[in-house]
């Protein structure tokens, strides 16, 4: 078993974004309804948070309700509405306790308003805590971020804001919704799936791609210790040769 020893402190990822897959496979297994398993993975938000505090890694990005899953059966959205809203009430403490910043990124006026409401009064009250900054993706998907800014930056160069031949990355990274955090690092994805999803696709453009079996209900701070030592043995070379990186 890999111990939280054996990382190195000096290469911890920046940023670490989390597909948190397989609730209701967990609770199907069982015999359940999705939703226990969607309530049993708050368990595991709580381990992560917690493990990513304690290692010191900057910012972590989870992605808790994607465009799609406006689709679900309504019953499962309303129930994963109100356990965010239980989860931002119970976890306040010790977002303040251990100096975590709530932060969220998405389509957040398509949230039903109790739940906005909750969420935006959690993020006001811990915006200058100075530890781990903790991004939840809400209603979010890439491609409608990625429109958004596109529709943006057309404004500004037809309104003589911006000019054509200033556009470079830099200014599309300002037009997205996570302008405020670094590209990341590594991508973990519980469950056995192997794709991205509509995730964080212009963010995650370096990133080391990490996948698991474990549903997320079963994942914990040790799988996740085992994840970043993963990404540690791992060559980052972002177009380069071993040489290069090595002179």
């Amino acid at each position: 078993m890999l111990e939280k020893e054996q990382i190195n402190k000096d290469t911890i990822p920046k940023h670490i974004a989390i597909i948190m897959d397989g609730n209701g496979r967990w609770a199907k297994q069982r015999g359940k309804l999705r939703v226990f398993g969607h309530e049993r993975g708050t368990k595991s938000v709580r381990e992560v948070v917690e493990g990513c505090a304690e290692l010191g890694v900057d910012c972590l990005t989870l992605y808790a309700f994607s465009t799609e899953n406006w689709n679900r059966p309504k019953v499962e959205v309303q129930t994963l509405m109100k356990l965010l809203v239980s989860a931002l009430k119970k976890e306040y403490k010790n977002l303040k306790k251990n100096k975590i910043q709530l932060n969220a990124i998405g389509d957040l006026n398509a949230l039903p308003s109790s739940t906005k409401k909750e969420l935006l009064e959690v993020i006001e009250k811990t915006k200058n805590n100075t530890g781990l900054k903790l991004t939840l993706a809400l209603s979010y998907g890439s491609r409608e971020e990625l429109k958004t800014a596109v529709k943006s930056i057309a404004d500004k160069v037809k309104n003589n804001i911006i000019s054509l031949e200033k556009i470079d990355e830099s200014v599309i990274n300002n037009h997205l919704y996570t302008h405020n955090l670094p590209d990341v690092d590594l991508l973990i994805r519980t469950s056995g799936e192997q794709r991205i999803s509509n995730f964080l696709l212009w963010q995650i453009a370096y990133a080391e791609l990490y996948f698991t079996d474990t549903l997320w209900p079963d994942f914990n701070k040790q799988q996740l210790f085992e994840a970043i030592i993963n990404y540690q043995n791992r060559e980052r070379r972002f177009g380069k040769i071993s040489e290069q990186l090595n002179n």
